[in-house]
């Protein structure tokens, strides 16, 4: 609702009048003018959302201001007050009289955001920025009284209400269809929620984290217009905030993004997140399924009926995972084992694919490195290895028991390593393949040789060494990866 004696209005229609364009939402209005932009909150009260006077409109600003300078202070500049200038018009902080605030930011081509280009997350840049949200998932301030059954539990009741008010335009079946396994889900997922709260999962995080928020500018990607005005919306499960991205992306048809998103999430978030990471994955069906459900009405609201079946599919399709299997890629060096990782990733378990474990970036872990330090020669002791290779089948066993399908990514030269991934997956009763890649010698030295910017520390000579040893008696069938998406097919086919 708007109130008669609220000056807002009037403010808003003369910033349009003197902006070079308007940007309106449901709940505020951007204007733009030369290189800055001007945000006002109108005063709506929605119940989960209320700016209905001037003094929360303000606390409202400073927290999204305070909230976004985390991962986009080149954006953000500061809350304004707009005020009654002589003349009767509007200027920022002058002496007359207060008629509104708002919020001044740096403008931004609005044609850079990843909605507007999605094909344009992949590889290096999907890298970049699961391991961007993982960090600021690890400075963020935990909060012991959110996430957890409360805060997913609310997303979950509100998405209910809103799908069955809209069950005529959705279709009844459907909506009780992801309703009803919502339910399910939830109950059984509620103490692993509780769970993950008690041990500091529950953290301040963006809440509204899809292709649409993120802005791609100078090659990097940054997340901007965090949820300010409800904590429950907020103070989630870092990992429900993640799902968004997630979901986002897989809806798009762009689940390989997705799985190089959620990789290098896991991997950087491995270096200061609580333990329990892995395990928390079991709930990450749950977690898409949420918010592809508040897509969904969302969408009708709007009058998008196409496009809110279409995410409530989304959403009952992501409760009926697929089920965990496990994958190991052995090699010597050059192989294409983490390139042929990467390819199969996506269609192995439920979206958005396979947890990829790789040695390499296992050892930098464990050695306090970052993903793609070089690592000393005693890190690849003997003794070293084998942590790594023992890490590595925990994490792969905590990964399955959460119903993942999980790739293992190693050279695998010894063949009572090769034994211990194939006996976890018996004793785990999941779907094992084991496969041994081969390329002709000079095609690894050339890929070894032209790396750059990789975990992998193996030289040309490492792998002289490597084929001079040999694997041993082999029981994994093998696959040649001279041609990497051959190589990629028969991985799939054989499966």
């Amino acid at each position: 609702m708007t109130h008669a004696d609220d000056p807002k209005p009037v403010a808003a229609a003369e910033l349009a009048r003197d902006a070079d364009q308007v940007i309106d939402t449901s709940c505020a209005q951007v204007f733009l003018k030369g290189g800055a932009a001007l945000k006002v909150k109108k005063p709506v009260d929605f119940g989960f959302l209320d700016f209905s006077t001037l003094e929360k409109r303000r606390w409202a600003l400073e927290r999204e201001l305070k909230f976004n300078l985390a991962t986009a202070p080149d954006i953000y500049r500061a809350v304004r007050r707009l005020t009654r200038a002589a003349d009767g018009g509007i200027e920022l902080d002058g002496d007359g009289a207060l008629v509104d605030y708002a919020l001044e930011m740096r403008r931004f081509d609005p044609h850079a955001v990843l909605s507007e280009q999605p094909q344009a997350l992949t590889g290096e840049l999907a890298e970049t920025l699961g391991r961007t949200i993982a960090r600021s998932h690890i400075a963020a301030e935990v909060n012991p009284e959110g996430g957890g059954v409360r805060a997913l539990g609310y997303t979950i009741r509100t998405n209910a209400e809103h799908l069955r008010a809209l069950k005529d335009q959705l279709g009844e079946a459907l909506v009780e269809t992801v309703v009803t396994g919502t339910d399910a889900a939830f109950a059984r997922l509620s103490p692993l929620l509780e769970a993950r709260r008690a041990a500091g999962f529950a953290r301040h995080s963006h809440g509204d984290l899809h292709l649409g928020n993120i802005l791609l500018e100078g090659g990097r990607p940054i997340p901007f217009d965090c949820i300010e005005f409800n904590d429950l919306l907020s103070e989630i499960d870092t990992l429900y905030d993640l799902a968004f991205l997630l979901m986002d992306l897989c809806f798009r048809d762009r689940a390989e993004a997705a799985n190089r998103v959620l990789n290098a999430y896991l991997d950087e978030a491995a270096r200061g997140m609580p333990q329990g990471l892995l395990e928390g994955l079991e709930a990450l069906p749950l977690m898409l399924s949420a918010r592809a459900s508040v897509r969904a009405h969302v969408a009708a609201y709007q009058g998008e009926t196409g496009q809110a079946r279409a995410y409530l599919a989304a959403a009952a399709a992501h409760l009926q995972p697929a089920p965990a299997k496990l994958l190991a890629l052995g090699g010597v060096s050059g192989t294409g084992k983490t390139t042929l990782a990467r390819k199969v990733a996506p269609a192995l378990g439920a979206a958005p694919g396979a947890v990829i474990l790789r040695s390499d970036e296992v050892r930098k872990r464990l050695a306090g490195l970052g993903p793609t330090d070089p690592a000393p020669a005693d890190a690849y002791g003997r003794e070293q290895m084998q942590a790594a290779y023992a890490v590595m089948l925990g994490e792969a066993e905590r990964a399955l028991r959460a119903g993942r399908a999980v790739i293992l990514d190693a050279t695998y030269m010894d063949v009572a390593n090769r034994e211990a991934a194939q006996a976890l997956a018996t004793r785990l009763d999941v779907a094992f393949d084991g496969i041994w890649l081969t390329a002709p010698a000079a095609v690894l030295e050339a890929r070894v040789a032209a790396r750059q910017g990789d975990a992998s520390d193996a030289t040309v000579e490492v792998l002289r060494g490597q084929l001079a040893r040999g694997p041993g008696a082999l029981s994994w069938r093998q696959v040649d990866t001279t041609h990497t998406d051959k190589a990629a097919q028969e991985i799939l086919g054989g499966d």
